[in-house]
């Protein structure tokens, strides 16, 4: 696809579960290359906004597009119509997502977790993938541990390999869902170090979270959120420094 076209296109996003509308329209871009990062209280839509980006949820209005390509949907003489779910599968192969929870396989080797969706998915030969798979896992400081299994590695270990997993399928947008939330504060460093050589790569991140220094060191934009509703959007250091609206202040005074 052309530069020209974000990576990422929400227009007038609209998410409600039953009566409860948690997102009220949120119209962004993203474009490639990019790094955004969200933040606001909980409850504010974050999280939900970065499902439906992969179709976890599906939209209750509005449109999202990936890298020119209608996210969930196909049109039709100006109607959307829902594809079918092997269609949707296919499209979130391109989107890597890292969860709050590992979600890691218990039964599964670092290495097999790396290894599963490439094989299962791609259907790419065994040595191929085993050779890439150690290569992600020493990209992210664990070469060490490939044949270890996730009881046996510390909360940060066990992120990094979800995030070496989520590389594996080779994604144009990477999603994040506050992925350090779950773990030690002495953990949170080695997670948000392979993020940061991640962002320097060039991969286009989505990064839902509350750790304001990666917010102001890594992102290209910053925006705050609250009520389902984007309040603030803009470059992280004036956002952060001098935000203009009374919410974003509150929020920050809470958290910086």
């Amino acid at each position: 696809m052309s530069d020209a076209i974000p990576m990422v296109l929400a227009e007038g996003v609209t998410k409600s579960f039953g009566s409860n509308e948690v997102l009220k329209g949120i119209s962004l871009e993203v474009q490639r290359g990019e790094v955004m990062c969200l933040v606001g209280p909980s409850g504010s839509g974050k999280s939900t906004f970065l499902r439906c980006i992969n179709h976890l949820e599906v939209l209750s209005a509005g449109r999202l597009s990936v890298d020119g390509e209608l996210v969930g949907y196909r049109e039709m003489n100006g109607k959307l119509f829902e594809l079918h779910p092997k269609e949707a599968a296919r499209q979130r192969r391109d989107i890597g997502m890292v969860f709050q929870r590992f979600n890691l396989f218990p039964h599964m080797t670092a290495l097999q977790n790396v290894t599963e969706a490439p094989q299962r998915v791609k259907g790419l030969p065994k040595a191929q993938v085993e050779r890439q798979a150690r290569e992600l896992l020493a990209r992210v400081g664990l070469d060490d541990r490939a044949d270890y299994y996730p009881a046996h590695l510390s909360g940060g270990q066990q992120q990094r390999v979800a995030i070496a997993r989520a590389l594996a399928m080779e994604p144009k947008l990477m999603l994040f869902d506050e992925p350090t939330s779950a773990l030690d504060p002495e953990l949170v460093g080695e997670v948000l170090d392979v993020m940061k050589g991640l962002a320097k790569s060039g991969m286009t991140m989505i990064v839902v979270t509350h750790e304001m220094g990666f917010a102001r060191e890594v992102a290209d934009s910053l925006v705050f959120m609250d009520g389902g509703v984007v309040v603030e959007a803009g470059d992280p250091a004036v956002v952060l420094s001098n935000p203009q609206h009374q919410r974003t202040q509150a929020f920050l005074s809470k958290v910086l």
